[in-house]
């Protein structure tokens, strides 16, 4: 029964390829480790964050392959875009959703908005075109209108993951908002916006195909928002009522994360947008069904939600930093670097041209609407928003490999090319603006006098705050004096008015249904059952209500 793997592999029972598939996985989660040992390491190191660590690990982790194994190869692990969008991506934008700071997101939702699906398809637009006009003069290869078009969406996802793990949200909630809001908005608009050219008819490109496309982009965006709301209710409908707790809290745990997942994978099932779905499903759940179970499935949930979304983000660093070595592609790609280098520093360009274009002028139109007690964007802080979606990352590279390669690999030169440009322009941007994040922000906004500033940096996880207290991070906006609802508050104040009209819907109707913040969950023989709430708090326990 105890057999080794000696044993195993000399009856036959396990194969030389298996032999190498354990030993490849076995190298990569030590890889994982060290990642995240050295990480905590460098902590409150000025320049270096984990990605860069990962990336570096990659690097260094690849060119010791390429030594060993001749130059023949850079790998462990093959990349594939299944083990992306269906293992990797679910938990990173699901954490977004569930850990996100609700009040500070909705109360800037309009601008978040204006960034995350409005910008991204004026980057879009500007990358596309500029790779139409420029691409051809360096004789890239034959590339078709739908190829430009998926370059523009590939190049519009942004990751802000290394401008959230500097900025504080505490010190500025406003900055930490939008940078954090448009990144996730703007990852789901650039997946919608490549599924729906990846379904575009070019061939007979007109006026009725462009409303379709614009139809179908629409349509994907508000049934995939659907579907994440729907699915977080049920979740927290079924808690609520079937209370798991009263035998095992493992229970309602398994379900809060089997009903997430569940939400993606029926996203993708019905050709939608899994990532906007989960993020909302991620909202929602926070908002209902976290509330609705035991005090101790509420820490294992947070932890256990954050702790996948780390090391899905290690992951994704680590192999893109071996796959930039991968010699069979940069082969393929040209007889010299030039050319991938090139075509890297073009896209680059069309990045910040694309970002600019929409940062500003948006940012103008978003403080004309806001009153003069409501804080407006800076122009310190327009320029923290441009820097923070410079860089790009695993949706980058997702979505090129899933465009220009097959399980991995392609034997066309203009496609090898392409990945090469892609892994360049996201080793550069995540490393370069990466490591010059930290000094810009402490030189646009300097730390305040008397905050320990390292600390606060290790208090804070790749994707933390917005987060803070979670029971205190409902749609409220506060207490505030209810002014009359007449045609001029709503016009003159409309997120604020939409804010407290949610808020009485959602007290009168929604809670009473599908549990939240002031339900606490029924324990029979607990010191919950037997507790008499005090007045002033008052909390409602359901031994009460019977």
């Amino acid at each position: 029964m105890g057999l080794g793997l000696g044993a195993l592999l000399k009856s036959g029972a396990l194969s030389v390829s298996d032999y190498d598939a354990i030993v490849s996985i076995n190298i990569f989660i030590a890889l994982l480790c060290s990642c995240i040992v050295i990480g905590h390491l460098l902590e409150g190191n000025r320049w270096v964050n984990e990605s860069i660590t990962a990336l570096v690990m990659g690097l260094i982790t690849g060119g010791v392959i390429l030594l060993v194994t001749n130059g023949t190869n850079s790998r462990i692990l093959v990349f594939s875009e299944d083990l992306f969008f269906i293992y990797l991506l679910p938990p990173i934008i699901f954490n977004a959703g569930f850990q996100v700071k609700k009040k500070q997101f909705f109360r800037n939702f309009i601008t978040i908005i204006l960034f995350g699906a409005v910008g991204t398809l004026i980057s879009f637009v500007i990358i596309s075109l500029g790779a139409m006009g420029l691409f051809k003069k360096l004789d890239v290869g034959p590339l078709e209108l739908g190829d430009y078009l998926a370059i523009g969406a590939i190049f519009s996802a942004t990751d802000s993951v290394c401008t959230l793990q500097v900025l504080n949200q505490d010190e500025t909630p406003l900055l930490y908002s939008l940078v954090f809001g448009e990144g996730v908005v703007n990852d789901a608009t650039s997946v919608v916006l490549f599924n729906a050219i990846e379904n575009l008819d070019i061939a007979n490109f007109d006026a009725i195909v462009l409303l379709n496309f614009v139809g179908k982009f629409l349509y994907l965006f508000f049934t995939s928002t659907i579907l994440g709301v729907a699915t977080g209710l049920l979740s927290a409908y079924i808690i609520k009522k079937l209370c798991f707790a009263r035998h095992s809290t493992d229970r309602e745990v398994s379900i809060m994360i089997l009903m997430a997942y569940l939400s993606y994978m029926l996203s993708m099932l019905l050709d939608l947008s899994g990532i906007l779905t989960v993020f909302f499903c991620g909202i929602v759940m926070s908002h209902y069904t976290w509330h609705n179970v035991t005090e101790s499935s509420r820490v294992t949930t947070k932890h256990t939600f954050a702790t996948l979304s780390f090391i899905a983000e290690i992951f994704l660093f680590l192999y893109v930093g071996m796959d930039a070595l991968d010699i069979e592609k940069w082969k393929l790609a040209s007889s010299s670097p030039k050319k991938p280098i090139a075509l890297s520093a073009i896209i680059l360009g069309l990045v910040m041209v694309g970002r600019a274009a929409f940062v500003f002028p948006l940012s103008f139109l978003s403080n004309l609407s806001k009153k003069e007690a409501r804080p407006k964007i800076s122009f310190k802080q327009q320029v923290i928003i441009w820097w923070a979606g410079l860089m790009r990352g695993a949706v980058s590279i997702a979505l090129a490999y899933n465009k220009f390669t097959s399980s991995g690999h392609t034997e066309v030169r203009v496609n090898a090319i392409m990945i090469t440009s892609t892994v360049i322009v996201v080793l550069f941007s995540t490393m370069v603006f990466g490591l010059l994040t930290k000094p810009l922000l402490s030189l646009l906004i300097p730390p305040r006098t008397g905050l320990n500033t390292s600390s606060l940096l290790s208090s804070q996880s790749i994707l933390d705050p917005l987060l803070t207290s979670m029971v205190g991070s409902d749609f409220d906006v506060g207490q505030i004096n209810s002014p009359q609802y007449n045609l001029q508050f709503i016009l003159t104040a409309p997120t604020r008015s939409v804010h407290r009209l949610w808020r009485k819907f959602d007290d009168r109707f929604m809670r009473p249904m599908f549990g939240g913040r002031g339900f606490v969950p029924f324990v029979p023989g607990s010191p919950v059952e037997r507790s008499v709430p005090e007045p002033h708090l008052g909390t409602v326990t359901e031994a009460e209500h019977s």
